[in-house]
């Protein structure tokens, strides 16, 4: 099986598109243009842009925050491969995880941050000895496409 979550980052990084959009046209009707008169429904200028701004943010780093990555998974050849990177404002650097499917030693997934933010850890058999990867973190990934991998994985494991 193999699979990633672009479209899911690609409409991530449209939400954030348009809501860049949406709050610079209030910033242009506001403050250059003069075209909206406050206050709108009890709400002075002042606050209402403090709010916007403070949702706008809130958006923005949200991807950050709970450690969105795009993930590509495949266990189709002789390796479990998982590659992945962090999406959102500051894009980091790629990386990958392959286990030979004959040495893949179980994982386990971790939630925290009220289950917001998971992460998948693998554990691999080298020698004798049971070795961790780092935490692949899979909060960007929806119910569906985290039980397929959770299957995926379970086939290998005899969980």
């Amino acid at each position: 099986m193999t699979f990633d979550n672009g479209k899911t980052i690609i409409r991530l990084r449209l939400r954030l598109f348009i809501v860049t959009i949406i709050m610079l046209v209030y910033v242009y009707l506001v403050y250059y243009g003069k075209q909206l008169r406050f206050p709108i429904l009890g709400i002075r200028e002042f606050h209402a842009t403090l709010i916007l701004t403070a949702l706008y943010l809130l958006l923005a780093f949200l991807p950050l925050l709970l450690k969105y990555r795009y993930i590509y998974f495949s266990d189709d050849g002789k390796n479990i491969i998982f590659r992945y990177y962090s999406v959102g404002f500051l894009s980091g650097k790629k990386s990958s995880v392959e286990i030979p499917k004959h040495e893949f030693a179980g994982y386990k997934i971790k939630k925290s941050f009220m289950g917001l933010l998971k992460a998948i850890l693998l554990y691999r058999m080298i020698g004798t000895k049971k070795a961790s990867y780092s935490p692949v973190y899979v909060s960007s990934l929806s119910k569906s496409e985290l039980k397929k991998i959770n299957k995926a994985l379970d086939r290998y494991t005899g969980q």
